[in-house]
């Protein structure tokens, strides 16, 4: 035979509440006395009884769902993000829902405006142009965006590129480097700002960048890049990174050329991923607190749904992380 299911009015009846008090009591939508919720619940464990999430939602008018939207999920930096934003979550009773643009512009757009029909506000990691963003305050749902917005009313929250990148230049003129190479992803608004922050640094010693282009962000393209950078006319000292992926690739094909890291070459990026730590050599790099960044983002947008927005800017302090990977320029002094 079919077991019977526990209803809402059967627990009501039991508890000699009203069912609107039991509601009330399920979704946390008002507090009771004591001995009140001391006995519902009791009830509810006695009868087995289950809330039914599309009636809550139907009463309550939200979800308890929260939209994250990354770029790669193959990238460590977003799977941090991704674990610090989803312990907030479940801290406050909800239920993370992530979909992954896999790095392409085109795909953002409709899979966010889908996603924001399942849930009650959304985080946003985005490849498109600001100009092109707009369509984004006409989804009706709170939305914390990771980066500096310049022209949208949006919340935000971003590591300190600018510091983080000057804090990783210092550091290598510190270890007498003067020939100095960045391998950029222009797509990406942070890299702007670590270029820009770079260049100012090596500026201040009359010293000169090389610049790299990378078409993706990923180990595969670091390697692809290699010979190009270190084969080239004038090879680098120091080679700047814009993430650890791209260092990490590099790294390989570079010994695999025969080159000795860092004996030959100082290698640094940024993110901190977990793998850069057992690399040979392991690998410095600027420890973007990408795992914070997840959690601070969640708890600005659970506080903007429950209609105490925290203010728009949401800055966080990166760390320099020193590794291996990169050592003092033999003959060279700081």
């Amino acid at each position: 035979m079919k077991k019977n299911v526990a209803t809402i009015r059967d627990v009501a009846a039991a508890a000699g509440v009203s069912t609107a008090t039991v509601s009330k009591f399920v979704n946390g939508a008002q507090r009771f006395s004591p001995a009140v919720e001391a006995t519902i619940k009791e009830v509810i464990a006695r009868l087995g009884y289950r809330s039914n999430p599309l009636a809550q939602s139907m009463i309550t008018g939200r979800t308890r769902s929260i939209g994250l939207s990354i770029l790669d999920i193959n990238n460590p930096h977003f799977t941090s993000i991704v674990k610090g934003a989803n312990r907030v979550a479940l801290a406050h009773n909800y239920t993370l829902l992530l979909v992954d643009t896999e790095e392409n512009a085109d795909r953002e757009r409709p899979l966010v405006e889908a996603l924001s029909r399942r849930v009650d506000g959304l985080i946003l990691f985005s490849r498109m142009v600001e100009s092109e963003m707009d369509w984004l305050m006409d989804l009706g749902k709170p939305l914390v965006y990771f980066g500096r917005p310049t022209r949208l009313p949006l919340q935000w929250v971003s590591s300190d590129d600018t510091r983080g990148a000057a804090m990783l230049a210092r550091h290598l003129l510190s270890l007498g480097h003067r020939r100095f190479a960045y391998l950029r992803f222009a797509r990406a608004r942070r890299d702007h700002d670590r270029l820009d922050a770079i260049r100012a640094c090596l500026a201040e010693h009359d010293l000169d960048l090389d610049v790299y282009e990378g078409g993706t962000p990923t180990s595969a393209e670091g390697e692809r890049v290699c010979s190009a950078i270190l084969l080239g006319g004038n090879p680098p000292d120091a080679l700047i990174c814009y993430n650890d992926l791209m260092a990490l690739g590099f790294m390989k094909a570079a010994q695999t050329l025969g080159f000795s890291l860092p004996d030959d070459l100082s290698v640094a990026a940024f993110d901190n991923i977990s793998y850069g730590q057992y690399t040979s050599p392991a690998l410095t790099t600027v420890d973007m607190q990408s795992e914070r960044m997840g959690a601070t983002a969640m708890e600005k947008l659970i506080a903007a749904i429950d209609g105490k927005p925290e203010p728009e800017t949401g800055m966080i302090e990166p760390q320099l992380i020193l590794r291996t990977s990169t050592s003092r320029r033999n003959g060279n002094s700081a």
